[in-house]
């Protein structure tokens, strides 16, 4: 949603000028979304929380109850996810893995690991000889895989399809079945086959992806003769910023997948959403320090910026937002205000760049107003070059419906 829930609204007013910029996550906000995509998904389908999407320690203990495991992407994403939710199932992804990052895989028993190349798995046969003598590895080789005709066209981000440096190539496929299954690495398991393709499509294209993968996968272990356990079809589910009220449909999704698993009965399939699971559950709120008249256009100026929330940057659009008006105005100085119907809000970094949403019909904006930047709770803060001009770090704040905790600073990856 676009417009702060209740306890987020109450808590951005509440704050001093001098708590700002701030991450506020509303926690029950997010449970009440993960239930939603529990309660859709079929029981033959298992959901990893991909947690590169935000990692914070309370985002990931939120998730618990409604995901079956957690996706890491290097040592650092694995010893921390590790930490915050002990115990939990992992699944060990991403490529360029190191011998050392794989080690603490193998010796905090990482339950799968995707690999993403022969010499890769080269690596983990022979560590996992050294290290899990007497266990043997899950495996689910990554595959870049084609897909049918038109269905990555609405993809924001393409990982697959196309010449990228994830995954195997689909012609190396016969030569990686038969190592893991001729004896060649007796201490790895081929547990299945991993494909994750692309990022922001909505569940028709979802679903073509996902039957594309799985019809390719069982081809494959016909074709040798082997049984998969499970095909992971990845995330990628679409956050629309321009239109932040149109959500992934979990329920079309889930209904597809049930019929797809149904044709399949003796294979599980997983899926990984990361952005569309905690996207919904963040903003970054900030306040009005400045408003401004620049070649016929109007800028108001608020504290922080794209070094705080670098996803307007990177992604190329406007955050969506809302305007919280502040009565109060302390000084003995006039009180700049908007005088156009429409203003671009931009941070304190001297750079053009720095522009976090344009246009906003905002008439009326005055220095001192808060404003409350949603779809916030996804690639965020965790993405963000902190120390650029070196302006303090936000808080954090985690509401969920019965007590609050805010941390000062620094947040998970700090």
């Amino acid at each position: 949603m676009t417009n702060p829930t209740a306890a987020v609204r109450d808590r951005v007013l509440s704050l001093p000028s001098g708590e700002l910029p701030a991450y506020v996550y509303d926690l029950a906000a997010l449970r009440d979304h993960a239930a939603h995509v529990r309660a859709a998904l079929p029981a033959s389908v298992e959901l990893y929380y991909a947690a590169k999407a935000n990692p914070e320690p309370e985002i990931l203990a939120a998730l618990g109850p409604y995901v079956d495991g957690y996706e890491v992407a290097s040592g650092g994403e694995l010893a921390h996810v590790a930490k915050a939710v002990p115990g939990r199932p992992l699944a060990f992804g991403g490529p360029g893995k190191t011998p050392a990052e794989i080690t603490a895989a193998l010796e905090r028993g990482v339950e799968r690991f995707h690999v993403e190349s022969e010499y890769e798995l080269r690596m983990l046969a022979e560590l996992a000889r050294q290290i899990t003598p007497d266990s043997r590895v899950a495996v689910l080789p990554r595959f870049n895989l084609p897909v049918a005709s038109g269905s990555l066209a609405a993809s924001s981000l393409a990982m697959g399809g196309r010449p990228t440096p994830f995954g195997l190539d689909p012609s190396e496929a016969d030569a990686v079945v038969r190592l893991l299954t001729d004896g060649t690495y007796p201490h790895l398991e081929l547990q299945g086959v991993h494909a994750h393709l692309a990022s922001g499509l909505r569940a028709p294209e979802q679903l073509v992806v996902a039957e594309s993968i799985v019809r390719w996968a069982v081809g494959l272990a016909e074709r040798h003769g082997v049984r998969l356990s499970e095909v992971n079809v990845g995330g990628g589910m679409t956050v629309d910023y321009a239109a932040p009220e149109d959500r992934f449909d979990w329920v079309a999704y889930g209904e597809g997948l049930g019929e797809l698993t149904s044709r399949y009965p003796d294979l599980t399939l997983r899926i990984e959403p990361g952005r569309a699971m905690t996207a919904y559950c963040g903003w970054y709120v900030t306040e009005v320090l400045d408003v401004k008249q620049s070649h016929g256009e109007e800028f108001a100026v608020v504290r922080g910026g794209t070094h705080h929330i670098r996803t307007p940057a990177t992604k190329g659009h406007d955050q969506p937002c809302t305007v919280l008006a502040v009565e109060d105005w302390p000084h003995p100085w006039p009180r700049p205000a908007a005088r156009r119907e429409l203003v671009t809000l931009t941070g304190q970094l001297c750079t053009p760049k720095d522009v976090l949403a344009r246009n906003v019909p905002t008439p009326g904006l005055r220095a001192g107003d808060r404003v409350a930047f949603s779809l916030a709770g996804a690639y965020a803060w965790n993405i963000s070059h902190h120390d650029f001009l070196m302006h303090p770090r936000p808080g954090f704040h985690f509401l969920d419906g019965v007590h609050a905790e805010s941390v000062a600073g620094e947040g998970a990856q700090g």
